[in-house]
């Protein structure tokens, strides 16, 4: 079962591959927001490539797991990917995901502060499949 996990942000969207059997991810791309929104297109066909049977978005919760404005947001993204696609949307907890990202690949980041984004959609995506084991 191949799943497309998102660390949804409102300038830029993580996006990560991953598998149910081998129970791994791996980060795929950047997008960047277009016109005050995402990118569609490119999650669309994002969408058409890896024919995942089910899509895992990063809700930004608090330290003390309170939502904030951006957890709305987050929520909102949700929803739309499942209108727009019609797939199963799960919602990951993703507090602190980019700062162990920074701490875990700070050269990678370092040369390229995008990558911080689509590496915390991995971080998101790992830590569901894990937590989701079959």
């Amino acid at each position: 079962m191949t799943l497309l996990g998102f660390d949804f942000g409102t300038r830029r969207i993580g996006v990560a591959v991953g598998n149910r059997i081998s129970g791994t991810a791996q980060p795929l791309v950047t997008l960047e927001s277009r016109d005050g929104g995402p990118d569609w297109a490119a999650i669309a066909e994002l969408i058409a490539t890896w024919s995942p049977q089910a899509l895992v978005v990063g809700l930004p919760l608090t330290l003390d797991g309170e939502e904030q404005e951006v957890s709305r947001l987050a929520r909102r993204f949700a929803n739309r990917l499942h209108g727009r696609f019609g797939l199963p949307v799960e919602l990951a907890d993703e507090r602190l995901s980019s700062r162990e990202v920074e701490r875990r690949f700070p050269e990678q980041i370092r040369k390229d502060r995008s990558a911080t984004d689509r590496l915390a959609a991995c971080e998101i995506l790992q830590s569901w499949l894990e937590m989701n084991r079959e």
